[in-house]
């Protein structure tokens, strides 16, 4: 009878030996980049053109990428399930680069109408939603089972890092470049995310039975559903992060709470990235922590809690505090989805039941750039996040009521063999 692998806690330089692992690290790292300096640049057009007189034009930014996401997530997961996630990959970011160009183009010529943006941010949604499953699940075929926690949790961490860089650049770009100029950057870094995962060595196809798409949709559907843990888990962070989204619309925030530009609004992202990055290094220093569920209703409750400081922020640098405290309680939650559905889901699984996870993650973020923008023009940005912190802390008790099953859930020490049933 075989051993089953545990999982331990490696020096990251352990993981940065893997030739293929950096290799992933980098493009992955890029992707990210690009994606901060487009969430920033695209809506600050639209502030810029507005006079920063009307959130409207931002808050439709969220009806035209949900269903656009929402079916480019669960068919991004089937493919995934299917084909070589590496050229997935690849492909997804060649196409981000070629939308970049073109709106770039278009707004340097002063050709650029409102309502091609917003055609090309709910091509750019769905492509980033598209290309999770696959991006995420390369991971595990790349890394040695007892390092896969760890490694999760450093690529979330990844994730940070790029928001951090990204802010960075941003802010740095403010100085000299207006939001045209940072769409041509963003191009430059989604240039390299798409060269870099052709790159990787180590096979990434999944082993599964060849099934229609819709057999394939409805059966990881069905898996997540009778899942112990993970409907819950990701309930939570659907209703905790409608009240409350707020990263691909830094611009509104900067201008409806502290009356700031896009310089700001770089700034305002690149702590919240900190922030997330202390939050991932909690989460890997609690890697072999096995009351995950618990970890969740605790960070949820204090992001909660965080959303009346944001709202009664007087000053930016105070604003800039909480949102990277904001950034580091939601990074724990992420941690902790992300091991969960990597470390209780078989491979030939993994893709569909991520697509769930980022379906309710990009669902959550488009209604909650609606929410925020709607309630911004009618109460007032501040008060949006005084009503989102009450109802984000009556959500987390009250789902931590109802589910029990994520209290009681304890992680498993073990990698994953079968289905879940």
């Amino acid at each position: 009878m075989s051993q089953r692998p545990t999982f331990s806690r490696p020096p990251l330089r352990s993981l940065f030996r893997i030739r293929d692992y950096r290799v992933l690290w980098v493009a992955a790292l890029c992707m990210i980049i690009s994606q901060m300096i487009r969430f920033v640049a695209i809506p600050q057009w639209f502030v810029d053109q507005t006079g920063g007189e009307s959130f409207t034009e931002v808050a439709i930014i969220g009806a035209v990428q949900l269903p656009i996401q929402a079916f480019g997530v669960l068919y991004g997961g089937v493919l995934a399930d299917r084909f070589d996630r590496r050229w997935l990959m690849a492909s997804a970011n060649a196409a981000v680069l070629a939308i970049l160009v073109a709106v770039a183009t278009a707004a340097t010529l002063d050709l650029l109408e409102f309502w091609m943006a917003w055609v090309a941010l709910g091509a750019l949604g769905g492509l980033a939603t598209f290309v999770a499953p696959a991006r995420a699940t390369i991971t595990p075929r790349v890394v040695p089972p007892r390092y896969l926690s760890a490694a999760v949790t450093l690529d979330t961490s990844t994730q940070m890092t790029g928001w951090i860089l990204g802010g960075l650049i941003v802010t740095a770009l403010a100085v000299g470049l207006d939001a045209i100029g940072m769409l041509w950057v963003a191009a430059g870094f989604a240039l390299i995310s798409a060269i870099m995962p052709a790159l990787i060595k180590t096979s990434a196809r999944a082993v599964s039975e060849r099934q229609s798409t819709l057999r394939m949709v409805i059966e990881g559907t069905r898996y997540v559903i009778r899942h112990p843990i993970l409907p819950g888990l990701f309930i939570l962070d659907w209703g905790i992060t409608v009240i409350s989204y707020y990263r691909e619309i830094l611009p509104l925030l900067a201008t409806g709470l502290f009356m700031a530009g896009v310089g700001a609004a770089g700034a305002l992202g690149t702590v919240n990235a900190v922030g997330s990055a202390c939050g991932m290094l909690l989460a890997l220093f609690l890697v072999n922590y096995r009351a995950k569920g618990i970890m969740v209703l605790a960070a949820s409750a204090v992001y909660a809690s965080l959303l009346f400081a944001l709202g009664a922020a007087p000053w930016l640098w105070v604003g800039m505090i909480v949102i990277a405290m904001l950034g580091a309680a939601d990074a724990v939650t992420v941690a902790v989805r992300q091991v969960t559905v990597h470390l209780t889901t078989p491979d030939e699984m993994r893709g569909r039941a991520f697509s769930v996870m980022v379906l309710m993650a990009q669902t959550a973020n488009n209604l909650g750039i609606i929410w925020v923008g709607f309630w911004g023009d009618e109460i007032g940005v501040d008060r949006t996040y005084f009503l989102g912190g009450v109802i984000g802390l009556g959500a987390t008790l009250l789902i931590g009521l109802l589910w029990r099953s994520i209290s009681r859930y304890r992680a498993p020490d073990h990698a994953p063999d079968t289905l879940v049933s």
